[in-house]
C-alpha cells in the first residue's frame, strides 16, 4: 500500500549538465501530471509524462526540473566588428566631451554582444537519458515516502477492519432479540386493542407476525459486510494500486449500513450502526489517500 502524498528529488552533474528534479503528489481522484522545464530542454516533456505514468497511477503529480547546461569550457569569441563600432562611438564621444582619456580596452570587450559564447550542439539521446535516469531517481525517493506512509495508513485501515467486524458481530447477535421483543409487542397490541374475550385468528395472528420478521430480516445485509470485512482484510495483504478498490468497498459497507439501519426500530442497534457509519466513514477517509 502507497500513500498519494509525498516528495523526492534527485540532482545530476554530467558533463554540461546541472539539473534537480522535484516530484511532489497530492491526492486526486484519477491521475493528473503537470511537468516544468527549462525551455532547452522543453521537447522532453512528453518522456517524462510517459516515464510518471509507467511508475505511478493515482494522484496529482507535479514534476519540477531546473537548471540547464553550463557553459564551461565552450569556447569564445570576439566580434571585431561590433568592438571597432563601439571604440569608433565612444572616441566620438571622448571627443565631444572634450576628453583626452582614450578609450580602454577593457570597456570595449565588455560592451553587449562583443564577447560571444559559442553554444553547443545538444545530444538529444544523451539528453533524454539523463534527465530520464534523474526524473527516476526522483520517483523512487517518492515512493520510499510514499510506502512508508502506506504502512502507516494500513495499520489504521486494519484497526478499522476490525472495528467494523466486531460492530457487525455485536448488531448479529442482537437482531434475534429485535425480532422477537417486536412479536411480542406485536401481540401486546392486538390483544389491547381486541379486548377481553376476543382474539384474533391464529393464521392472521402468524401472517403478521411473518411480515414483521421479514421487514426486520437483515441477514443478508449482515452477510454481505462479513464479506466486505473479509474482503478488506485479504486487499490489504496485496501490492500495488489498491485505492479505487478500498473507495468501492467503502462505499458497499455504507449501503449496508444504511439498510441495517432503515429496518431496524431498536434503540441497541441504531446506536451500533452509528458507530459502524463512524468507522466506515473514517475508512472513506483514509482510502482517499491510498494511490
Amino acid at each position: 500500500m502507497r500513500s498519494m502524498t509525498g516528495f523526492g528529488s534527485a540532482a545530476l552533474e554530467a558533463g554540461t549538465l546541472s539539473l534537480r528534479a522535484e516530484v511532489r503528489a497530492v491526492n486526486h481522484r484519477y491521475l493528473q501530471i503537470k511537468v516544468r522545464m527549462p525551455p532547452d530542454l522543453a521537447f522532453l516533456e512528453a518522456d517524462v509524462e510517459e516515464l510518471v505514468k509507467k511508475r505511478i497511477d493515482r494522484g496529482s503529480i507535479g514534476v519540477g526540473v531546473f537548471g540547464a547546461q553550463q557553459s564551461r569550457n565552450r569556447p569564445a569569441r570576439i566580434d571585431h566588428a561590433r568592438a571597432k563600432a563601439y571604440a569608433r562611438e565612444l572616441a566620438k564621444l571622448a571627443k565631444e566631451l572634450g576628453s583626452k582619456d582614450s578609450v580602454p580596452l577593457q570597456t570595449v570587450l565588455s560592451m553587449p554582444g562583443v564577447m560571444q559564447t559559442e553554444a553547443e550542439s545538444l545530444d538529444p539521446d544523451r539528453e533524454r537519458k539523463a534527465l530520464l535516469k534523474l526524473v527516476g531517481q526522483a520517483l523512487d525517493a517518492l515512493d520510499a515516502m510514499r510506502e512508508m506512509e502506506g504502512k502507516a495508513l494500513a495499520k489504521e485501515f486494519a484497526h478499522h477492519a476490525s472495528s467494523i467486524a466486531g460492530l457487525q458481530a455485536k448488531i448479529a447477535k442482537r437482531m434475534p432479540l429485535v425480532v422477537r421483543g417486536h412479536q411480542e409487542q406485536l401481540k401486546r397490541r392486538v390483544e389491547d386493542l381486541l379486548g377481553p374475550g376476543n382474539s384474533v385468528a391464529p393464521t392472521d395472528l402468524a401472517r403478521e407476525i411473518a411480515l414483521l420478521a421479514d421487514r426486520l430480516d437483515v441477514r443478508e445485509e449482515l452477510s454481505r459486510l462479513e464479506s466486505h470485512a473479509k474482503q478488506l482484510t485479504a486487499l490489504l495483504k496485496k501490492d500495488g494500486s489498491l485505492g479505487r478498490q478500498l473507495d468501492f468497498l467503502t462505499q458497499e459497507f455504507l449501503r449496508e449500513a444504511n439498510t441495517i439501519g432503515s429496518k431496524c426500530n431498536d434503540a441497541e442497534v441504531s446506536h451500533l450502526v452509528v458507530e459502524l457509519k463512524t468507522a466506515i466513514e473514517r475508512l472513506r477517509e483514509q482510502a482517499q489517500n491510498v494511490e
